[in-house]
This record gives structure tokens, sequence and C-alpha cells, in this order.
């Protein structure tokens, strides 16, 4: 079967940055529902696009398509007050405006912590770098009508969420 719109594709990648870090690693294969679903990158789906299982790709991703170019209004120092006691490098809040809704929430990751101040950064720890997704495909399957109607893969025992 070749991959195409409302097919269950299982993969496995390795993330990479520009000078070959890798960032990320999956031993056991991940799935996602094709289609334009946001279950993968764009760009990685549309190089799968008519693809058939034992597939491999090397899919090279500069910011616009990943995580976006690095914003720097999105750091915010913020009185060391409005923070937990134990506060450190690397915890995570979510946060927005005081007249934000649920929907204008973003996380927020400490990067820094002084007496007086800590520092957050909004941006995704991999915003503004150019990525390389390499992998290999290891099943493509229809989708079952529930994982069409919500949008995204099921287990093995079906809707899990």
């Amino acid at each position: 079967m070749k991959i195409a719109k409302d097919t269950v594709v299982s993969l496995r990648y390795e993330l990479t940055d520009a000078s070959g870090n890798l960032l990320e690693k999956t031993d056991d294969p991940i799935s996602y529902l094709h289609g334009g679903y946001d279950g993968i990158f764009p760009l990685v789906e549309d190089a799968l696009q008519g693809k058939d299982v034992g597939t491999e790709f090397n899919i090279t991703m500069e910011p616009e398509d990943a995580f976006g170019e690095y914003e720097h209004e999105l750091v915010r120092v913020e009185p060391r007050s409005l923070f937990p006691e134990e506060i450190t490098v690397g915890m995570q809040f979510e946060g927005g405006a005081e007249d934000a809704d649920d929907e204008d929430y973003m996380l927020y990751t400490v990067v820094d912590v002084t007496e007086d101040e800590v520092t957050v950064d909004g941006n995704h720890p991999l915003a503004g770098k150019t990525l390389n997704f390499m992998g290999v495909v290891t099943g493509v399957r229809a989708a079952t009508a529930d994982e069409l109607a919500h949008g995204h893969t099921h287990g093995e025992g079906g809707h899990l969420h």
C-alpha cells in the first residue's frame, strides 16, 4: 500500500541539528495519520506522499519548516516573587497576558533565575534551527473510521484518550 491521504504511516526516525548532533531518536516506530491532520511536519508528509514500506528518507527542514524562527520578543523577565520558591532553570510554566483566554496561553521555559528576576522563554527549544529528519517507513495501512473522525491514530486497543 502506498502512502496517501487517510492512511496511517508508521516510521522510525532520527532528528539531528545542522551539525549532526542527535536530538531525538525512536527505537519503536511512531505512527501518524497522513493527509493534513498535523500529525507530522508538513514537509515530511509531502516527501512521503506516494511512498511505501521500506522507503528511507532524509529531509532537511529550515526553521520555517519545523519549529519556526526564534522570536526574541517571547523572552520575558519577570519578578522572582511571581514564581514558586523552588524555581530552577529548565522548569516549564504555562502563561499569558492577564486578559488572555486559554487559547492565548503558551509554554515558557525558565532560562535564568536570579535573586530578583526569572527569565522565561516562550520559544520552542528548537526554534531557529535547521533540522535533519531521517528515517524509514515501517508500515502503511488504511485509517479506521474512528481515526478519521478524531483526526489522529489510535493504538491497538482503539481510542485511548
